[in-house]
């Protein structure tokens, strides 16, 4: 890439911006910082704008949510410096039922999927564009957890994608147990899930919804917590996933496609999407297996999330999207 005084501009199109707090932001956030040094990364939830003009090369978050500033790129650059990254609501439900963001799909030069299972749910026409980019976050000392009991924590907003019914139920079947906690953070997008939390936490002593945290909190508990949940129905590539195995703490996980590309097809914390029985279950065989000498299923699915855990180091994230983004600009410099 260029030298700093000649430095060409990237967009990254992201329909959710800092006040949003989520996965979208962190990474457009995220990617900025690693392209720091090869580029100016500007983030726009929308393109064209007044900076339009600057940029060699755009990377839009969301086939559907970006179709708009997808296809004006495409107008402007046909054929040239565009990527798109797919969520998991993109790869298994919008590119299925929504032509715009099947026509994305056609539109990018590169499509960038979050997790190794992704590319098999592209149509085979557009599969040769796929990158597998795995997300990154630094890596925090695993802490020592009590034997006593276990504690876990859901993260993710209230909203039927992430799945908190599964929780709610799983927390109900476990209300007498004292020495199992479920934490839950994530602001209600969805007002009646908010209330159903709300009753889980008067019904359930062991339940408590923190609501919405800032990304700091939100590191600190998973890794305090011996287990994060990961309940969800659909998945591009979870962050806190990531998030918890660098922080040496453990996941149960609903066995979709987003979460299998994260952990491993032999991952054994794994329950059936939707199944709070499943769930509860692994939650009780997870605290009784802190008494054993390691050799039980805690101490498993430990081993498992270190072996995974290199998979999402920063510099492998960063040589990747820098291959990525030198495409796309090599395809601007030809255009010009």
């Amino acid at each position: 890439m260029t030298g700093a005084s000649s430095m060409p501009q990237l967009v990254i199109v992201s329909p959710a911006l800092r006040d949003a707090n989520n996965g979208n932001w962190q990474t457009a956030r995220r990617w900025q910082r690693h392209l720091a040094g090869d580029c100016h990364v500007r983030i726009a939830k929308a393109w064209p704008d007044a900076l339009a003009a600057g940029d060699a090369a755009m990377i839009a978050l969301h086939a559907r949510r970006s179709a708009e500033s997808i296809a004006a790129w495409a107008s402007a650059h046909p054929g040239k410096g565009l990527a798109v990254v797919l969520t998991g609501t993109d790869l298994y439900r919008d590119i299925i039922t929504d032509a715009a963001a099947r026509r994305s799909l056609d539109l990018a030069q590169a499509l960038v999927v979050l997790q190794e299972c992704a590319p098999q749910a592209l149509p085979e026409a557009v599969r040769a564009k796929a990158h597998v980019i795995f997300q990154s976050t630094t890596a925090r000392k695993a802490l020592a957890k009590s034997t006593l009991h276990v504690r876990a924590v859901m993260v993710g907003h209230l909203r039927e994608e992430k799945s908190p019914q599964t929780l709610f139920a799983a927390a109900r079947l476990l209300a007498g147990r004292r020495d199992l906690f479920i934490d839950h953070i994530g602001d209600a997008l969805d007002p009646a899930l908010g209330e159903a939390a709300q009753a889980t936490m008067a019904a359930t002593p062991n339940y408590r919804w923190l609501g919405g945290l800032a990304h700091e909190a939100v590191r600190r508990h998973i890794q305090r917590a011996h287990l994060l949940i990961h309940a969800s129905r659909m998945e591009g590539g979870a962050h806190v996933v990531m998030e918890a195995v660098a922080s040496g703490t453990s996941v149960l996980a609903s066995r979709i496609d987003g979460n299998v590309g994260m952990l491993g097809a032999d991952y054994t914390g794994y329950f059936p999407w939707g199944d709070a029985e499943a769930l509860a279950t692994l939650l009780l065989r997870c605290r009784e297996s802190l008494a054993e000498d390691g050799s039980g299923l805690m101490a498993r699915l430990v081993a498992q999330c270190r072996r995974r855990a290199p998979l999402f180091a920063p510099e492998r994230e960063r040589a990747a999207l820098r291959r990525l983004v030198g495409d796309l600009l090599m395809q601007y410099e030809g255009e010009v």
